[in-house]
């Protein structure tokens, strides 16, 4: 026991220690994320925060070269692999020199044979540990999760991958965003590509279509970075809780009818989730209730899906109970239910089911919506 107290607090302690994660995501090339990394790579050097470039690429894109005045840089390692000289970051340097922060451009890269990781995302991963905050910059098609849905709408094989736990690590995710069009300008002006290239690009990769689709894959995974970063960080007490809604319904048709459709109405207003339940006391199971209801039950269940509920069907005689469970459980914000004049609401008035839910409500802070 003591041992694994000792464990986790080195593991507190190394973590707070573990240099920051920053990572600039494009919808493909040319959005101007190593642009955007060194004029950073500027303001923080005007901050007087220690700042290397470890490995950036420029493309030959003269205004992002031009940035690179100024700035101190690390100089890659040469290898001579296959009876070539290539380049590599050099990860020991960088360690050895230990800046404050550090630029790595190209994170889905693959290192040459031979290197300390096969993939760059390793190298920061070493580099993070180190306590050395990093820069970094990827396009969302190298993405793991990501890679065959891209593969999809490009008609571009990706071989090079990062895994979706490095987003996770991540402190921050900037998503450089353009319009289609101001993409498609970027490359006419020869600001992408050098000419011989413009062409063919703008034949495959560069089509509106296909950039309005990626944009949207971009926006969405960095949104749904966000959510995260809130429900792990925000309290919440403070949190700004998304409306969700739960239509509760009974084997009633014709009020549950009515409960969903208005439900439905209320969710695509605020466009947030909403969920149908019906819990099924032993008064109304299946064996219990006549072919008709039970016809008109399954016909309610398909109606809130098709107007995109989420389905829930749960076996109870606690009906208060099992409602707030799966509203707490999903963090509902409003409870849907129909006017209480119907068989069902004699039961939930004389057996106090409605008393305790509206007692329950009350101290969950979840409105109640009565829908006539």
């Amino acid at each position: 026991m003591e041992n694994n107290r000792v464990k986790d607090f080195i593991d507190l302690v190394k973590r707070s220690r573990r240099g920051k994660l920053k990572i600039y995501i494009g919808m493909s090339a040319g959005v101007g994320k190593s642009y955007r990394m060194l004029q950073e790579a500027h303001a923080l050097v005007r901050n007087s925060i220690g700042i290397q470039i470890g490995y950036i690429e420029t493309h030959n894109r003269a205004e992002t070269h031009a940035l690179l005045a100024g700035l101190p840089l690390i100089a890659r390692r040469k290898i001579f692999y296959k009876g070539k000289e290539l380049e590599e970051m050099d990860l020991q340097a960088i360690l050895n020199r230990h800046p404050e922060v550090v630029i790595v451009d190209e994170l889905a890269h693959t290192n040459i044979e031979g290197s300390k990781n096969s993939k760059r995302w390793q190298d920061v991963v070493d580099l993070l540990e180190a306590g050395i905050s990093v820069i970094t910059a990827v396009n969302i098609q190298h993405l793991e999760s990501l890679n065959q849905e891209i593969e999809e709408i490009t008609g571009i094989a990706i071989t090079e991958r990062i895994p979706d736990k490095i987003l996770e690590m991540a402190d921050e995710i900037v998503n450089i965003d353009l319009t289609a069009d101001e993409l498609i300008d970027r490359l006419k002006d020869g600001k992408i590509y050098e000419k011989a290239k413009i062409e063919r690009a703008l034949q495959n990769f560069f089509q509106s279509d296909k950039i309005l689709q990626l944009r949207e894959i971009a926006l969405k995974e960095v949104a749904h970075h966000l959510e995260r970063k809130i429900d792990s960080e925000i309290p919440k007490q403070i949190k700004l809780r998304p409306e969700r809604f739960l239509a509760c319904i009974s084997s009633n048709a014709e009020t549950a009818k009515v409960v969903i459709r208005k439900t439905a109405r209320l969710a695509s207003y605020y466009r947030s989730p909403w969920i149908v339940l019906y819990v099924q006391s032993s008064s109304e199971s299946m064996e219990r209730i006549k072919l008709d209801k039970q016809r008109h039950l399954i016909n309610n269940f398909k109606l809130a899906t098709e107007l995109g509920a989420e389905v829930i069907k749960l076996k109870s005689d606690q009906i208060t109970q099992t409602i707030m469970k799966v509203a707490n459980e999903r963090e509902i914000t409003t409870i849907c239910i129909g006017k209480p004049h119907l068989n069902l609401f004699q039961v939930i008035l004389r057996t106090a089911v409605f008393n305790e839910l509206l007692k329950n409500i009350a101290a969950n802070e979840i409105d109640l919506v009565i829908l006539s």
